[in-house]
C-alpha cells in the first residue's frame, strides 16, 4: 500500500505537469483556433530562460519561475504576432496556422538546442526546494507538492478568468467569432495577446517545474510535454480547463502505474491507446457536452 500511494503522488504530480502544458495548449486552439505545435518550445525555453537566470544571475527559486513564466508568456507572443496574426489577416485557416507552427517548432527548437549546446542540463540541487515533507504515511519531495499546487492556482485561476470576468467574456467572443466581437466592442487585438501569454506562461511553468523535477533542461523538455500535454486536451476536451486538467492527472497517474506494474515500455503505448479510445468514443472529451470558451 505504501508504494501504491507513493506512486499515486508520482503520477499525480507528473499529470499536473501534463494538465499544465495542456491547458495553455487549449486555450490557444479555443480562442485563436490554432492547433499549435510550436508549444513545447515554450516550456523548453522558459526552463532555459530559468535555468541560466539563477546559473549565471544566482537569482532565487521564485525569482527564476517567475523570469521563465514570463519568456514562455513573451515568446508565446512574438510567435503569434510575427507567424499567425498576418495569417489571420489574411484568413489562413487552420491549416497554414499549421504549418506555420511547425516551422517555429524546428526554428526554436534548433537555437534551443544551440543554447544548450545540445546538451541536457540540471539546476543544481541548492537553488530548488528539494526535501521531503511527509504527508501522512508517505514522503513526498516539496517540487511535487509546488508542481500540484501549481496546477490547483492555475486551474482555478483561468477557469476563474474566463467565466467570471469581463476579460473572459471577450475571450469567448472572441473564440466564438472575432469578427461580431469586433463589431461588439470587444478589442479582439488585445484579447489575441492576453491569450498567447498566458498560455506560453503556463507552457513556461510548466516547463521550469518539469526541467526541475527531470533534472532535463534541454531542447527535447517541451516534446515530451507537447505530446502529453496534447493527449490531455484532447481527453478532457479541447475547450475545457477542467477536463484537461483532470485528464491530465489521470493520463500522468497511469502512466506512472503502467510502469510500475506492467511494463516500462508500454507507458506510452497505454497513453496513446486511450487517446485514440476517447476519439473513437468521444470525440469532444470527458466535458465535451459543455463548452469552456464557447459557452
Amino acid at each position: 500500500m505504501h508504494l501504491f500511494l507513493e506512486q499515486f503522488v508520482n503520477g499525480w504530480a507528473l499529470g499536473s505537469l501534463y494538465a499544465l502544458f495542456g491547458i495553455g495548449f487549449g486555450l490557444v486552439f479555443s480562442t485563436l483556433g490554432i492547433l499549435n505545435a510550436a508549444h513545447g518550445t515554450y516550456a523548453s525555453w522558459a526552463a532555459i530562460v530559468g535555468y541560466y537566470a539563477v546559473v549565471w544571475l544566482n537569482v532565487p527559486f521564485p525569482v527564476a519561475i517567475a523570469v521563465g513564466v514570463l519568456a514562455g508568456g513573451v515568446l508565446a507572443i512574438v510567435v503569434d504576432q510575427i507567424g499567425f496574426q498576418p495569417l489571420r489577416a489574411k484568413k489562413a485557416g487552420l491549416l497554414g496556422a499549421l504549418i506555420t507552427s511547425i516551422a517555429f517548432w524546428i526554428i526554436l527548437d534548433s537555437l534551443a538546442g544551440f543554447a544548450t549546446q545540445q546538451q541536457s542540463l540540471a539546476f543544481p540541487a541548492s537553488t530548488y526546494p528539494n526535501r521531503m515533507v511527509a504527508v501522512g504515511p508517505v514522503m513526498v519531495p516539496q517540487m511535487q507538492i509546488i508542481t500540484i499546487l501549481a496546477l490547483i492556482i492555475c486551474a482555478v485561476g483561468i477557469y476563474l478568468l474566463i467565466q467570471k470576468t469581463r476579460i473572459g467574456a471577450a475571450m469567448r467572443a472572441v473564440g466564438w467569432n472575432e469578427v461580431a466581437a469586433g463589431l461588439g466592442g470587444v478589442n479582439a487585438r488585445v484579447v489575441i495577446l492576453l491569450t498567447a501569454f498566458l498560455a506560453g506562461a503556463t507552457s513556461g511553468l510548466a516547463g521550469v517545474l518539469g526541467g526541475i523535477a527531470t533534472s532535463n533542461v534541454s531542447f527535447t523538455l517541451g516534446e515530451g510535454l507537447l505530446l502529453k500535454g496534447f493527449a490531455a486536451v484532447v481527453v478532457g476536451g479541447f475547450d475545457d480547463v477542467r477536463g484537461t486538467a483532470i485528464a491530465g492527472i489521470c493520463l500522468g497517474i497511469i502512466e506512472v502505474f503502467v510502469g510500475q506494474y506492467v511494463s516500462t515500455a508500454m507507458r506510452d503505448g497505454v497513453t496513446y491507446a486511450l487517446l485514440l479510445l476517447f476519439l473513437i468514443l468521444r470525440p469532444r472529451g470527458l466535458f465535451g457536452s459543455t463548452s469552456f470558451l464557447r459557452a
